[in-house]
């Protein structure tokens, strides 16, 4: 099989020749030599024997940038525009600081990027929703956004890969479901549980009109040539309950895994944090897999826990704890590895780093799988 036949089986349930391996190099790829990422990502996979799945490398669509992140690492390949018509996107930047302000006919927005250089990463310090008001200016905006179909950029990353492995472009222009959106980037989790007490009818009316707009960009994407599509949902009890995710996550997700797969197109969620109070929810869900995983410390199951309860129906990618993935080493690396693919069903499952990459990982650990998986026996 090629990689692309392996990765695109396991999904669905298929058999597969061996175990697709699939590492997840967020974070680590920013710090590696820049020859290194001027070949690219394919390459790597390749040089390291491994099936090469793309998360989310771009969008098979332009969007009004609302997130304020079109200049930053995490917003900078999902082409966000400064295209908003009646209203004006401002920017500015103070050291560590990027401001971004939204002025509109009915209320001003801004949002403060800071830069952790520890984390080597940005992350809103402020958000721009701070009263009630401000709803009904996001809601202004989403409504004004505009979303146009750009399949050229996705095109090309589909036919430099080839059969070596999947595209799978990010399918939101909020980079995720509206209420997780709201949560992360827009209010933040502590004002939006008090904001669903205070005034619950304006949080779900800009849950709805993030909605219809976020359906506008699936239907999109759907025409492209890309066979699969994931949302960053990021999706854990940390951070919201297994309620709110039933009644404000759920539904979009499954609204967007329809219009994929009335196309024949498959849709990945992807949950990194603490899932076990999630999962019974997330096997109900309109998706072809659930991406990264988390066994502990960084989630709260272990893979082959997560398959009783998904494997059945949902295809299941991840399984290699990421600080497991950067502290051991040789034989005690080896042996954790050895121990996923024994406890591990064979279909419906892709072996990856689940949530992030370390940027201390070692290529030898990279390599030590993919050798482990073509010597367990297919299954």
């Amino acid at each position: 099989m090629t990689s692309k036949e392996r990765i695109v089986a396991a999904i669905r349930g298929r058999e597969v020749d061996r175990l697709p391996w699939c590492p997840f190099f967020t974070y680590w790829w920013d710090e590696q030599p820049e020859a290194r990422q001027k070949a690219g990502q394919p390459a790597f996979y390749r040089e390291i024997g491994a099936d090469a799945l793309l998360r989310g490398p771009t969008t098979a669509f332009t969007a009004t940038d609302l997130l304020g992140m079109a200049e930053v690492p995490l917003g900078a390949s999902y082409n966000l525009k400064d295209d908003m018509g009646e209203a004006t996107i401002s920017r500015r930047a103070d050291g560590g600081h990027k401001y971004v302000s939204w002025e509109t006919p009915v209320g001003r927005l801004e949002v403060t990027l800071t830069y952790s250089p520890q984390g080597k990463t940005w992350f809103v310090s402020e958000h721009p929703l701070r009263k009630k008001d401000d709803y009904r200016t996001l809601q202004w905006l989403v409504e004004h956004m505009r979303i146009l179909p750009y399949y050229s950029e996705v095109h090309a990353q589909i036919d430099e890969l080839g059969d070596e492995g999947l595209v799978a472009p990010l399918v939101s222009p909020f980079l995720k479901s509206p209420f997780q959106s709201l949560l992360e980037h827009f209010v933040g989790t502590e004002k939006l549980c008090y904001d669903l007490f205070d005034f619950p009818e304006i949080v779900e009316e800009t849950v709805a009109v993030m909605g219809g707009k976020a359906r506008e960009a699936v239907r999109l994407s759907a025409q492209s040539r890309a066979e699969a599509f994931i949302s960053w949902e990021d999706s854990s009890t940390t951070n919201l309950s297994p309620e709110m995710f039933r009644k404000y996550v759920a539904p979009e997700i499954d609204a967007w895994g329809r219009i994929l797969h009335s196309e024949g197109k498959m849709l990945i969620h992807h949950a990194c944090g603490h899932l076990k109070a999630l999962l019974p929810i997330i096997a109900g869900e309109q998706i072809d897999a659930v991406e990264s995983v988390s066994p502990p410390p960084t989630g709260d199951i272990e893979i082959w826990d997560a398959q009783a309860l998904l494997a059945d129906r949902v295809g299941l990618i991840g399984g290699i704890e990421p600080v497991k993935l950067q502290t051991y080493q040789g034989k005690r690396f080896e042996a954790y590895i050895r121990e996923i693919l024994e406890k591990t069903a064979g279909r419906h499952f892709i072996l990856a780093n689940s949530d992030s990459c370390p940027p201390a990982v070692t290529e030898e650990n990279f390599r030590t799988v993919s050798r482990l998986v073509r010597e367990q026996p297919a299954r």
